[in-house]
């Protein structure tokens, strides 16, 4: 037993990581963008929205509060699955890409926040393919092995027996 493993008696356990509420962080986020763009836009002014922007804000909130990940959700913007439909997507996305200069200079520190979750949801997503793909490789090798298994079968040895008996004769 070396000197490492008797410290790590000693030390506490480690906790699995709890999933963090990132819901409302994303609706801030969200809501500080739509009123950049309204204002730039529909020439509205202190985050105000128009009716338009305002029935589009609305639609993609009720959809986040029923979004199929829950609380461990990833950014709306990087979502694989976008549970808006196409049009309300598409409007989404082109408001969140247009105003995000603005909202950086309004408040630079949630922009900053907002873009490290969406490398995070990146790195999530590339490691959810390499894993994905490792499974795949495991299972073409134990897809393989079966083949394999199978040529060998009693059938074909039985064959080989009677042959060999046969040349014996």
């Amino acid at each position: 037993m070396s000197i490492l493993d008797k410290i790590k008696k000693f030390l506490p356990k480690r906790k699995p990581p709890e999933p963090k509420n990132t819901v409302p962080q994303e609706k801030e986020h969200i809501r500080k963008t739509f009123g950049a763009y309204c204002n730039s836009h529909h020439e509205t002014t202190d985050g105000k929205l128009c009716s338009k922007c305002t029935a589009l804000l609305t639609n993609v909130m009720l959809k986040i509060q029923r979004c199929p990940y829950g609380i461990g959700k990833p950014i709306c913007e990087k979502c694989e699955t976008p549970c808006f439909g196409e049009n309300v997507t598409k409007n989404f996305l082109e408001i969140m890409s247009s105003a995000q200069k603005k909202v950086f200079f309004k408040s630079p520190l949630a922009t900053v926040k907002h873009k490290i979750a969406g490398i995070g949801a990146d790195y999530a997503k590339m490691q959810r393919e390499k894993n994905s793909t490792e499974k795949q490789k495991e299972q073409e090798q134990k897809a393989k092995a079966k083949i394999a298994n199978a040529t060998r079968s009693p059938k074909n040895s039985a064959k080989s027996k009677k042959s060999k008996h046969k040349k014996k004769k």
